[in-house]
C-alpha cells in the first residue's frame, strides 16, 4: 500500500508540472519595460539683481524622461561641480515621464569667469543629454 502512495503522488505531481507548465504558456506576456527616453534640459541664468549681490544661481529643468533613474549635474569651466549643488527628487508625470530640476549656486565671480557652465543628464548606458550656458551670453 505505501507504494500506491508513493505512486499517486508522483502521478499528481507530474500533473501538477504539466498543467502549471501548461498554464503559464497562457498567460499574456508581462508589459515590456518602458524604453529610455531622453530627458529635454533648459538652463535658467542667475538674475541681474542677483549677480550684483555677488552669487549667482542656475537652474537646471529636466523634463519628459524616463525611466526616472535619470541624475543631474553640473560642469564648470569642463570640470564636475558638486559643490553649491542641490538636486530635487524626480517627479512622474500623467504622461508617464519624469521631470526632475537642479540648482548650482556660485559666486557670482566664478560664474563670470566660468567660460561655460553645463548641466548634464546622466544614465547608465547612455550617452549624456548635456545643456552648456555660457555667462558671456547672458545679460549680466
Amino acid at each position: 500500500m505505501g507504494s500506491n502512495i508513493r505512486n499517486e503522488q508522483y502521478v499528481i505531481f507530474l500533473y501538477y508540472q504539466a498543467f502549471t507548465l501548461i498554464t503559464l504558456s497562457f498567460l499574456p506576456p508581462l508589459s515590456p519595460p518602458v524604453g529610455v527616453v531622453r530627458p529635454t534640459l533648459t538652463v535658467l541664468p542667475p538674475s541681474r539683481e542677483e549677480l550684483q549681490q555677488g552669487s549667482a544661481t542656475l537652474v537646471c529643468l529636466a523634463s519628459g524622461g524616463s525611466p526616472s533613474t535619470w541624475s543631474l549635474g553640473w560642469k564648470v569651466g569642463g570640470s564636475s561641480s558638486s559643490s553649491g549643488v542641490s538636486n530635487s527628487p524626480e517627479v512622474l508625470g500623467s504622461d508617464g515621464r519624469y521631470s526632475w530640476s537642479s540648482t548650482l549656486s556660485l559666486p557670482a565671480d566664478q560664474w563670470k569667469k566660468a567660460g561655460s557652465v553645463v548641466c548634464e543628464a546622466s544614465l547608465n548606458g547612455q550617452s549624456p543629454v548635456t545643456q552648456p550656458l555660457d555667462p558671456d551670453s547672458c545679460s549680466q
